[in-house]
Formats: C-alpha cells, sequence, structure tokens
C-alpha cells in the first residue's frame, strides 16, 4: 500500500479525484506492523493539500472505491463520532511518528484504531521550518519576534482546519510544536474540540502527583526546545497555570549548547549534538526539575531510548497521543469532553 501512489476520490465532497504519493518514502514506520495492508484503517484517509487547503489537481486516477463515501455520510468525507482530524507540522517524519502511536495505542487492546484524516502539505512544511529558522541562530525577544508576519502561516492553518472539519473529523490536533505558537488564532471559532499539545502535557504531570525535588521547594519543570518554540511561551504559560515553577535553559545554555547541537545536527554530526544535548539537559536537571519537557522531536530522537538522561524527559507528542485516545474513549462512552 505505501510503495506507490494511492488513487482516492471525493465525490461526496464534489471533489475530482486525486493522487496522494510520497508516502512510500515513510512505510519504514510501519514494517512491524504484521498486515502493511491494514497500516492505514479502512476508514482513515490520509492526503497531502496545497497551502490554501485544497486537494492538488492528478491526471491520472485508479481505484476509486479506496475512499469513496456512501450517500448516508451527508457529504462528509468520513463520518464516525471518534474521527480524528491531523494537521501536519514542520516535519513530515515527526507527523507520521504521531500518526504510528496513535495507530498503535488506540489499538493495542485488540481494538479498532481511530479513524482519521491526515492533512499534509509541503508548502506549510516550509513555512513553518522559515518561521523556525528566522530564529536561529540569533537570540530574540518576543518584541522583535512579533514584528514577523506571521498572517500566511496562520491562514494556511486555517483553511487546513476549515478543510478537517468539512471533512467530518470530530476532534483536530497538531502534532507540531511550532504550530502552537498560533493555537488560539487557529482554533478560534472551531466547531469541533481542538487539543493543545502544551495543555496535555501539563494535564498529565499535574496527575501524575509529582513530589518536589528539594523539601519546600516548588514543582520544577524544565523545557529544552528551539528558541521559536520557547519564544512562543505556550508552555509555560500551560506549565504555570497548573502551579508549576517553568526553568528554562539560560542564554548561555543556548547560545553554547542548544543552538551548537542543532548546527550540528544539520551537518549530520549525529555524536556532537548528541553530546551537547546531553550537557543542556544535564544543565536543567541540576537546577532541581522534577522533569524536562524536551519540545523538540530532531532532539529527541537524538538519544538512545535505553539513555538515563531521557528517561528523565517527557514527549509532548506522547501525551497529545493519548490525549487523543482519551477524548475517543470518552465520546464512545457518551461523555461529554
Amino acid at each position: 500500500m505505501f510503495d506507490g501512489s494511492m488513487a482516492v476520490s471525493f465525490h461526496s465532497l464534489k471533489y475530482p479525484s486525486h493522487m496522494m504519493g510520497n508516502v512510500h518514502k515513510h512505510r519504514i514506520l510501519y514494517r512491524t506492523m504484521k498486515n502493511p495492508i491494514l497500516a492505514v484503517p479502512p476508514s482513515s484517509t490520509l492526503l497531502q493539500t496545497d497551502e490554501s487547503g485544497n486537494l492538488p489537481e492528478s491526471k491520472n486516477s485508479s481505484g476509486s472505491d479506496a475512499a469513496s463515501t456512501n450517500s448516508d455520510s451527508a457529504g462528509l468525507l468520513i463520518n464516525q463520532a471518534t474521527t480524528v482530524g491531523i494537521i501536519g507540522g514542520v516535519s513530515v517524519d515527526s507527523t507520521l511518528n504521531f500518526l504510528k502511536k496513535l495507530v498503535q495505542w488506540s489499538s493495542k487492546d485488540g481494538g479498532d484504531s481511530l479513524p482519521f484524516v491526515l492533512c499534509s502539505d509541503p508548502v506549510l512544511n516550509k513555512q513553518l521550518l522559515s518561521h523556525e529558522r528566522s530564529h536561529f541562530p540569533l537570540l530574540s525577544t518576543k518584541r522583535e519576534s512579533s514584528r514577523m508576519d506571521h498572517t500566511p502561516i496562520v491562514g494556511n492553518l486555517q483553511s487546513k482546519r476549515a478543510f478537517l472539519e468539512r471533512s467530518g473529523v470530530q476532534c483536530i490536533v497538531m502534532p507540531c510544536h511550532i504550530s502552537h505558537s498560533w493555537h488560539d488564532e487557529i482554533s478560534r471559532g472551531c466547531s469541533v474540540p481542538f487539543l493543545h499539545m502544551g495543555e496535555c502535557v501539563a494535564r498529565e504531570l499535574k496527575n501524575a502527583k509529582l513530589k518536589p525535588l528539594e523539601a519546600g521547594s516548588p514543582l520544577r519543570i524544565g523545557v529544552l526546545a528551539t528558541n521559536a518554540t520557547l519564544t512562543a511561551g505556550f508552555y509555560q504559560e500551560k506549565l504555570q497555570r497548573e502551579g508549576f515553577e517553568v526553568v528554562l535553559p539560560d542564554k548561555a545554555t543556548m547560545e553554547h549548547t542548544v543552538i551548537p547541537a542543532i548546527e550540528a545536527l544539520d551537518r549530520k554530526d549525529m555524536e556532537g549534538a548528541r553530546n551537547l544535548l546531553r550537557i543542556a539537559l544535564q544543565v536543567l536537571l541540576v537546577r532541581a526539575v522534577n522533569t524536562v519537557i524536551l519540545a523538540s522531536d530532531d532532539m529527541h530522537d537524538l538519544l538512545p531510548r535505553d539513555d538515563p538522561l531521557l528517561k528523565k524527559c517527557v514527549d509532548p507528542m506522547d501525551a497529545l497521543a493519548r490525549s487523543t485516545i482519551h477524548w475517543a474513549q470518552s465520546v464512545e462512552k457518551g461523555l461529554d469532553c
């Protein structure tokens, strides 16, 4: 299924037939699944759209019944109460990694995985990457960042949200740290729940009933991320709302470890990037933080799974996946999420 392009048609949405390509590059993510044909649930659809949220035209089409809908769908691409809409982010790999977790974790007890619609746009990928790089290597202040014109990115993300709503999804998520810089703008007026990754991880940490590492001290949570994510401040805001004291890397740590680690990563110097990341984590941990939110997929993937430092970190993507599954379970039980 992932060895080439797959043609799907959405006649009930009044779209012509379209091609979905480039999925074969990421088929490695599904090798562990016993039946690759079921890597994407039959009720799920992967879409690659342009910056306006539209599907690209295709000259060729085959297998038009792959994602067709019936007349009972009332014009919706997919019509199930637990359908999740996913807006891809700066990295296709990280988006697919999130999707893999969502599919596997939601079906781990032998049930069906959650139905989903994934909207991926190479133009949006480049816009978000450009925004992230605009904060790098200079340490911009919040005031400097606010001068940038983010209108094209916000408009693109809003069009994706609107497309997913029209498709019939009942919940929307963005497995992308940078995109959450404008979560309030994108989610405003949304007709379905729009989960916030920062809220998901802060809520999980709150429910974990952590104890301060030093008697009489507040609960401290460290956040390690790119400067663009730290400047946006949404992780700090969500954590502080739950009563945590947030510890961020100081300017020297950013300049001498975090930024050089990203530069090393760009040069494919994995060992150098890994060593610098370890130093940055250790600097945060000696400040008596209970755990570190590692809000960068590139940095998170640097460390081996059995690395002791990684065990002291939490991945917001995991919290988002678990929260999405919890939302679906609540819907199935008839609870109000």
